[in-house]
């Protein structure tokens, strides 16, 4: 199984949601246990919170053999813990030894709305270090919404298909209200559809999530890997819970600390050092269909490409032509993970010759589009989780138009458009409940906050931002290309997590590889 192409298809871009997608440590005492039901650390836990506590897992076969299945109960809304139940869909694999077992180690991909589950039973309950695997319970919870876990739903597979075709970069005041009507369309759909749930799908509700979880597991702390949102995931759970935070690897971090417009603007730049690193690197091979002058010349070609494509769309061998929005998608999509590089190339040549569905396969695989029309739910996902977390960049298109230069400034490939991306929020039929913050997370034992250098879709400077925040922060740095670090072939890298969720053992703050 290919990681790189794992994390690719699981972590996602926080800011283009809307359209392209827009155990202790350091000192090395043992892992610890703790009675299932028991909230672990000596804390009490509230008493409308008991049963939930106290539950105890059905494990049964799921369909992937190796691994076991159940369905976890949270309350849907903690401010009424007492009232409707919410199914969360968990799964895990024992830990196969030899050696000491280390309790579970909860893994999650990012998004969001990636699949936990399908993440862990996909790459890394297989593909994981071994001695890992030998010595920890691999485990996985779809976070509230997403998956398994009574998924958020918003459109119908044609209508998903004709959202995903909205011209992104509006020409004129008729393609910008073509543009908002589909942003408002999709909100009420979720609305619509998953009104019951939308209000309840907030990171801060997906950690809590992960506290019962780990209390029904009898883990008196949590162990986790969280790659991209999933570094958000475990901030906000080593923030609520630093008492209960045992060994935490944040790979691909977020900075919790910004708002949602320095955020979008900032993971814009990020796409721009991601792509002028493909552009060198095309320019120097035979096949370039972006010339094999200069990486800058080739982003003046691609644009003026996705001009022609916005004018002209190009057949595909089905109904959906390939217009600019969807070949965007398509090239963002092969930023996450060098390897893609030769697949982009191949596909933005045979574009230009009139065959758009290289390139619209990439996109469909972005978007998680089965070859039946159907969508998963990821991108429904990833949206409501976003627009409650933080309050959105913009109020109106008038303001997007407005900043659209400073995003143009961080990419002059993708700015108007990750700048309009941006709006997927301001319309959004639930108000934010959460807001922009530092993330100290006191008392929590060592965390390890890993960035690399030319990461797309968490800029390098956010895990800074990060490792700086959390008290017990350990900046760990892959200078590469790509999104995350874990198992992508690094063995400085993976020496320094295996190590630290083995033994304990934090690798010094700054470390670099």
């Amino acid at each position: 199984m290919d990681t790189r192409r794992l994390f690719r298809i699981f972590a996602l871009p926080l800011a283009t949601a809307g359209l392209f997608v827009s155990g202790c440590s350091g000192g090395g005492a043992s892992a610890g246990s703790a009675q299932p039901g028991s909230s672990g650390v000596g804390r009490a836990v509230p008493a409308e919170l008991e049963p939930y506590y106290s539950q105890k897992l059905t494990w049964r076969e799921c369909g992937v053999p190796g691994f076991e299945c159940a369905t976890m109960k949270a309350p849907l809304d903690y401010a009424d813990a007492g009232g409707e139940r919410i199914d969360l869909a968990v799964a895990r694999k024992k830990a196969t030894g030899p050696g000491e077992r280390l309790g579970s180690l909860l893994v999650n991909p990012g998004g969001p709305g990636g699949s936990a589950v399908g993440y862990l039973q996909a790459y890394a309950g297989i593909g994981y270090p071994a001695p890992v695997r030998a010595q920890y319970d691999m485990v996985a919870v779809d976070p509230r919404g997403v998956a398994r876990s009574e998924p958020v739903e918003c459109l119908t597979g044609p209508e998903m298909d004709r959202f995903t075709q909205v011209d992104q970069t509006p020409d004129d005041s008729a393609e910008t209200s073509k543009l908002t009507t589909a942003f408002k369309g999709f909100a009420a759909g979720c609305e619509k559809r998953s009104g019951e749930v939308l209000p309840h799908v907030s990171t801060v509700e997906a950690a809590r999530d992960m506290d019962i979880l780990r209390a029904v597991l009898g883990d008196e702390k949590l162990n986790y890997v969280g790659a991209s949102y999933g570094t958000f995931l475990g901030a906000a759970y080593a923030e609520l819970f630093p008492d209960r935070t045992g060994r935490l690897v944040l790979d691909g971090a977020m900075d919790p600390s910004l708002p949602a417009r320095t955020m979008n603007r900032d993971q814009t730049a990020g796409f721009e050092t991601a792509f002028q690193s493909f552009a060198a690197d095309c320019v120097e091979q035979a096949d370039c269909p972006l010339g094999t002058t200069s990486a800058a010349d080739a982003g003046k070609r691609l644009k003026a490409f996705f001009a022609q494509l916005d004018a002209k769309p190009v057949p595909t061998g089905e109904s959906r032509a390939l217009g600019e929005s969807l070949a965007t998608t398509g090239v963002i999509a092969a930023m996450y993970d060098e390897g893609a590089w030769p697949q982009l190339r191949s596909a933005l040549g045979a574009a230009q010759k009139g065959d758009g569905a290289p390139l619209l396969a990439m996109a469909d695989s972005y978007y998680e589009r089965e070859a039946d029309g159907s969508y998963a739910n990821l991108m429904f996902a990833n949206a409501a989780v976003n627009c409650l977390d933080l309050p959105p960049a913009f109020d109106s298109a008038e303001e997007v138009r407005a900043a659209v230069p400073e995003f143009e400034k961080a990419s002059p490939v993708f700015g108007e458009g990750f700048a309009y991306a941006s709006l997927n929020c301001s319309y959004w039929p639930q108000e934010a409940t959460g807001k922009p913050h530092r993330i100290e997370a006191k008392g929590a034992a060592p965390i390890v906050v890993v960035g690399t250098t030319r990461d797309p879709a968490t800029p390098y400077k956010w895990a800074e931002a990060l490792a700086g925040q959390l008290e017990s922060g350990r900046l760990l740095t892959y200078d590469g290309d790509g999104h995350t670090a874990y198992g992508r072939g690094s063995d400085c890298i993976d020496t320094a997590i295996n190590t630290y969720l083995l033994e304990g053992t934090a690798p010094k703050d700054g470390k670099r590889c």
